[in-house]
């Protein structure tokens, strides 16, 4: 806390506000007095100018395009460690030793397996079911079997929820594949890596032995971890206020999986995939081009500018070079996706249109083309990405948790519907 103040001046009455400062970052005006002293409210929709907690988990700057974890670039974290490198960071705030890692490892492992009742869910949905719909479903009902970890109040039982959603969001997203495509589900197996492990259970079949790629786990790795957290963005604000009740873990993060689900959130690298594939050919790149700056067509370049960076998103480089490795490695020389994807990225890179609205690309601009080589069909898309966010959602809804300040989510609102009016009796209504 600072000793600086804002002043507010409202129908002639000032009040002074404190001001908090940040490790980075801007500063805060702290408004929970404004209310008792003026009778006012502030207004912001989307709360796009609002700091609904205090955390020190995730920091971004747009306009530099930083993301740090705990403190560790997104670039380090995904170039140098792997995926649970960055789960313990998140969890525990620190990055664990070798000690630490090996039992954080094992632990997660031996949860990866689901209650075998869990199975019998599935028959339940359609087999054209979306997987997303499964997911909710799916994660919603953790709480009905396991029950010794529901009890928020109690620090143990926090983390042992924290390494089951972790652990077994995995095993569940496979099932849904699986059950999607109409196959069998495949068991988890103790002695391969997280990575590893998920795309055996998504592309193994009885029949036969699967070998995993070591490349492409390590890609399936990278994408988990340029995923794992995105600060208070709308899921995980979703989970949070639904944790600011009491909420069981597993409910709230349902919640922020069916948050995930919109298109405007979780969907953006399917729509950036439908998008290229609707442009076909670099050859009509031009036109489409024409089209994304002509402000009466309603046609958007899907995959280009980000609501928080303002810059190039750190995320896209590392998913650019991890795009290139997975196609490499699977020999596909000869994208046509690809091609149009590097020629919108030059175009957005050089084009003055481009660098004036600050329309770099972003993550689900590669993404989308990455999973899609990994053999996902786009239906999986926002399934992955809540695989991967799941870290997130549970250091978050932990960090929440334990905050002695926190209250539970209750936004005003602008009311501009009738003032107070008496109620007309059914037979004098005209």
């Amino acid at each position: 806390m600072s000793n600086t103040t804002a002043t507010i001046t409202l129908h002639g009455n000032s009040t002074e506000l404190p001001v908090r400062k940040g490790t980075i970052g801007p500063d805060v005006v702290e408004i929970g007095p404004l209310y008792k002293n003026t009778n006012s409210f502030t207004y912001d929709p989307g709360f796009t100018s609002t700091a609904s907690c205090e955390s020190k988990i995730t920091y971004i700057d747009g306009d530099e395009g930083v993301l740090l974890h705990r403190g560790y670039p997104i670039e380090q974290l995904a170039e140098q460690g792997d995926f649970l490198d960055t789960c313990y960071l998140l969890l525990y705030g620190e990055l664990p030793t070798k000690t630490q890692k090996a039992d954080f490892d094992y632990r997660v492992t031996r949860h990866t397996m689901v209650h075998e009742q869990m199975a019998k869910f599935f028959t339940g949905f359609r087999r054209d079911a979306h997987p997303m719909a499964i997911m909710v479903g799916c994660v919603g009902a953790m709480s009905a079997f396991y029950h010794d970890s529901t009890d928020i109040t109690d620090p143990h039982q926090r983390m042992v929820a924290s390494i089951r959603l972790l652990a077994k969001m995995p095993t569940l997203a496979a099932m849904a594949y699986k059950y999607h495509v109409g196959q069998p589900f495949v068991y988890p197996k103790n002695d391969l890596d997280l990575a590893s492990n998920f795309l055996r259970m998504c592309f193994a079949v009885p029949c036969e032995e699967y070998k995993v790629n070591p490349v492409l786990a390590r890609a399936m790795d990278r994408i988990f971890i340029l995923h794992a957290d995105h600060e208070q963005n709308a899921s995980t604000s979703t989970v949070r206020l639904a944790g600011s009740s009491g909420a069981n873990p597993f409910a709230c993060i349902a919640a922020g999986i069916a948050c995930l689900w919109g298109p405007a959130h979780g969907g953006a690298n399917e729509a950036a995939l439908n998008m290229l594939a609707e442009i076909g050919s670099v050859d009509r790149i031009p036109e489409y081009v024409a089209k994304a700056k002509d402000k009466n067509d309603p046609f958007r370049l899907m995959g280009f500018g980000h609501r928080v960076y303002k810059n190039y998103d750190p995320r896209a480089r590392i998913m650019q070079k991890t795009t290139h490795e997975v196609l490499g490695e699977l020999g596909i020389k000869d994208d046509p996706l690809l091609d149009v994807a590097m020629e919108l990225e030059n175009i957005a890179l050089t084009d003055e249109y481009f660098i004036e609205k600050k329309l770099y690309p972003n993550i689900d601009f590669y993404s989308g083309i990455t999973l899609k080589a990994l053999g996902f069909p786009t239906e999986m898309f926002t399934v992955l990405f809540a695989v991967a966010r799941t870290i997130g959602w549970v250091a978050q809804w932990k960090e929440m948790v334990e905050d002695p300040a926190q209250k539970i989510g209750r936004p005003r609102q602008l009311y501009t519907g009738h003032a107070q009016r008496d109620f007309v009796p059914l037979a004098k209504r005209k």
